[in-house]
């Protein structure tokens, strides 16, 4: 049983790996900018700081180890900042193939950027924003028709008087870099494949090397350390989880067992509809309901039984007793909430799982032998009922970590499933792809769990292969 679960363990390694592929890959495909997110202050970044931040947190780097594109890219694009020039680039060369014009014009570019910006302020206003207006309108294009507009007008503001000093020679160098980049460009180069390798110096690298000492990065909206946040927030989820699971289980198990063996019995029958009730009610309507008449005296003064949502306020220096007093009350309707849907799957897949079980010949035969009912159901019965449990434990466990985005809203709880939906509309991408690996690991784990709950439910399971000699 050890050289199996250690076998698996060892597959869970190449697993682990390629979820991690696809989660940093769909972090790079995320909106906006990370290293504005990160250093931004009230989205401004002073001259020279994003190069710095970039450098700070690895953004600087190539995103992989290699990379597979068209001879004409160079391997050192990645350092071109910030992103949206990085774009721009990008995007001219893979339409004319030419990287070192189109480096040209992007530094002739740059300089009448910064010409712009420290322009005296005895020119006139107006002009000076139509000017930066179509150098901003030119940083960002990509299409030929829409830069030859724009040098356009730039040719024609820069010929005017009052910015001839400070644009004439400018423009012009802007305007011949651009014409160098239309006539001398090489699309041959783009059909040439060519791949890139960077070694260990990569963001991927980066980023697993944290993810393995529990470094997950920072988090785009307060700049705090996402472990930070994730330590509470997995607390509470646990806490009302793992609460509810007992509960559910304590209950389903009996319930289960009781009506597989009385089965089409009135009290099977009630269970059945009873069970069946419950696993209708959607979450949500439960909740707002035991929220709106339970934790309040609005519609009458005797039902206000409960706290209201969220966790309390605990006074510093209370002791344990208090603490868990004042949270167990705010804890009670949400606990309750999550309960009644898993006594209801667990009970009727425990009554289906007996079922089955009961009819089989090594049943029949425990019996023939004169053992009591009550040894037959518990001992040999119930435990290979277990199995189908077990699996669905396996499967709800990583649900459980990643918590219950509906309960933890409408009740305040501040657990992974709020703060997953709190960096969500905040287009906080950290703490939601940390949330992610996070879910696939558990997931992994549940099922090494359920793999080790096998063999414990039945020691004679031959858990790396044929039967027992």
């Amino acid at each position: 049983m050890a050289g199996y679960l250690i076998k698996r363990l060892l597959i869970f390694v190449p697993t682990l790996v390629v979820i991690s592929w696809i989660t940093f890959g769909l972090s790079l495909m995320t909106p906006g900018d990370p290293v504005m997110g990160l250093c931004a202050q009230e989205g401004i970044l002073m001259e020279g700081e994003y190069e710095r931040c970039a450098r700070q947190y690895g953004y600087d780097l190539p995103p992989f180890y290699l990379s597979l594109s068209p001879a004409a890219f160079p391997d050192t694009l990645h350092r071109i900042q910030p992103g949206y020039r990085r774009d721009m680039v990008r995007k001219l060369v893979a339409q004319t193939g030419n990287w070192e014009e189109i480096t040209v014009y992007d530094q002739q570019l740059q300089k009448l950027l910064s010409v712009a910006g420290s322009l005296p302020d005895s020119l006139d206003r107006q002009k000076k924003i139509d000017l930066k207006q179509t150098l901003q309108e030119l940083r960002g294009a990509y299409k030929h028709s829409q830069i030859d507009f724009q040098i356009g007008r730039l040719d024609s503001m820069a010929s005017q008087t009052a910015f001839l000093p400070f644009l004439g020679e400018g423009a012009s160098d802007l305007k011949t870099a651009w014409e160098n980049v239309k006539s001398k460009a090489t699309p041959k180069k783009l059909r040439i494949p060519d791949l890139k390798w960077y070694g260990a110096e990569n963001r991927y690298h980066r980023w697993m090397a944290g993810l393995v000492t529990g470094d997950f990065g920072f988090s785009f909206q307060d700049k705090r350390p996402v472990g930070s946040k994730l330590g509470p927030a997995l607390y509470w989820t646990l806490v009302l989880n793992l609460s509810a699971f007992a509960l559910a289980l304590l209950l389903a198990i009996p319930i289960g067992v009781h009506s597989a063996l009385r089965k089409g019995s009135r009290l099977d029958r009630f269970f059945t509809v009873f069970l069946f009730g419950l696993y209708s009610l959607p979450r949500f309507w439960v909740a707002t309901i035991l929220v709106v008449f339970f934790t309040s005296a609005t519609y009458a003064a005797w039902m206000n039984w409960f706290p209201s949502v969220g966790l309390g306020e605990v006074e510093a220096g209370a002791s344990w007793a208090e603490r868990f007093w004042v949270r167990a009350g705010h804890l009670l309707l949400p606990v309750l909430c999550q309960t009644y849907g898993l006594l209801a799957f667990f009970a009727r897949q425990m009554r289906g799982s007996m079922l089955e079980v009961i009819g089989r010949e090594y049943i029949q035969t425990a019996r023939a032998k004169g053992l009591s009912e009550t040894r037959v159901v518990w001992k040999h019965a119930f435990r290979n009922a277990l199995f189908p449990i077990i699996t669905l434990l396996a499967s709800l466990f990583p649900a459980s970590i990643a918590g219950s985005v509906v309960l933890e809203v409408i009740f305040s709880i501040p657990g992974m499933g709020f703060l997953t939906y709190q960096a969500i509309f905040s287009q906080d991408w950290p703490v939601v792809f940390s949330v992610l690996i996070l879910g696939a690991l558990l997931t992994m784990i549940g099922i090494w769990v359920s793999d080790l709950l096998y063999g414990l439910a039945d020691p004679r399971v031959r858990l790396g292969g044929g039967p027992k000699t």
